[in-house]
């Protein structure tokens, strides 16, 4: 339902051209576009992940959109100096695609070098180090292989029948949102591998056969349109996180990146980069440290005020459950963002 209801907002936003009318009022500077991984649709009927992955065909549809549109498409370097200088005469978008998957190098990378378009690789380094958890795809491994689940939370045992399609996506809801709401990531963490374990889930083959080694990404690292970010190390939501725990995965992220690629990372992403997972105290301290700017996943456009907002940055997601162009040009317009937002122009609190 809540899939039909956006659709139906995207769609009503684009036919009525409500989103043009709405641009000069709301479509700020430019935009940063969410991507994760860039590969052919699959067939699989349970794909609770989807909303992560887009066709190679969408991105190159995208950015052909918006070079006929003259749309700026930018580093986050650039982008940094437009807002510090005011320089807003040609609206911008600035690529940034998280957590290193293979299928941005194969996928990806040739349609962004086709359209000349740069973009940033936000990388947690326990992913090429292949000491990542991706407990998101093993929860949907789990929930895919099984007809009824039983595990513990809050303290009772439960079971759950999930042998249709739609019981499968209803339980992962479910399971997911329960887990996002454990007071720590560990305590997450901890109930993801037990479920993999008493269902004969590989929970660390997702690293080896999803994510780029090291050597993959320095050969992405050497196109001049890349730029490495840094995205902690473990993928962890940092507002469930200690002060220290927080400067650490900030820190050690971007020496990592350093030590192996020979440049440290002035850009930063935070893991999830919800409201639940990153607030005022991640963006003093991912200031503090040094990084140029971070980016949430709070959906938004950027508006001159962010220059004072350098580490709460905004971003539009590609979602791979709105795949049509139509959708891309209501989101950059600004317009759906601002309805979201209740046309407030920056949200850093």
């Amino acid at each position: 339902m809540k899939k039909a209801v956006l659709r139906t907002a995207l769609e009503t936003l684009y036919f009525t051209g409500a989103h043009r009318l709405l641009q000069p009022l709301v479509g700020g500077v430019g935009a940063i576009l969410t991507l994760h991984h860039v590969r052919p649709p699959r067939a699989d009927a349970f794909q609770p992940n989807r909303l992560l992955e887009v066709s190679p065909r969408f991105l190159d549809d995208v950015l052909a959109s918006l070079r006929r549109a003259n749309v700026d498409i930018i580093t986050l370097d650039q982008m940094h100096t437009r807002l510090t200088e005011c320089d807003f005469r040609r609206r911008f978008v600035c690529l940034t695609f998280d957590d290193g998957y293979r299928d941005n190098l194969h996928h990806a990378l040739p349609i962004l070098r086709k359209h000349g378009a740069p973009f940033t690789l936000y990388l947690p380094t326990s992913f090429p180090d292949r000491a990542g958890e991706l407990w998101w795809l093993t929860l949907e491994a789990v929930i895919a292989k099984q007809s009824r689940i039983a595990l513990t939370m809050d303290g009772e045992d439960r079971r759950y029948d999930c042998d249709s399609v739609e019981a499968k996506y209803q339980l992962y809801e479910h399971i997911y949102w329960w887990l996002r709401s454990l007071e720590s990531e560990d305590d997450l963490r901890r109930a993801v591998r037990e479920l993999a374990s008493r269902y004969g889930v590989d929970d660390t083959a997702f690293c080896k056969d999803l994510c780029m080694t090291w050597s993959e990404i320095g050969e992405v690292a050497d196109d001049p349109l890349a730029t490495i970010g840094a995205h902690t190390v473990n993928h962890v939501m940092l507002r469930k996180a200690s002060d220290d725990a927080v400067r650490n995965e900030m820190r050690q992220s971007a020496a990592v990146i350093e030590a192996a690629l020979g440049e440290r990372p002035a850009h930063f992403s935070y893991p999830v980069g919800d409201r639940t997972s990153a607030g005022p105290r991640e963006f003093a301290i991912a200031a503090e440290l040094g990084f140029k700017t971070a980016v949430t996943t709070r959906p938004g456009v950027l508006f001159p005020e962010h220059a004072a907002h350098f580490t709460a940055l905004p971003r539009i997601s590609l979602n791979g459950e709105y795949q049509r162009s139509r959708y891309a040009k209501v989101l950059m317009s600004g317009a759906a963002t601002a309805l979201w937002n209740r046309f407030r122009r920056v949200d850093a609190a």
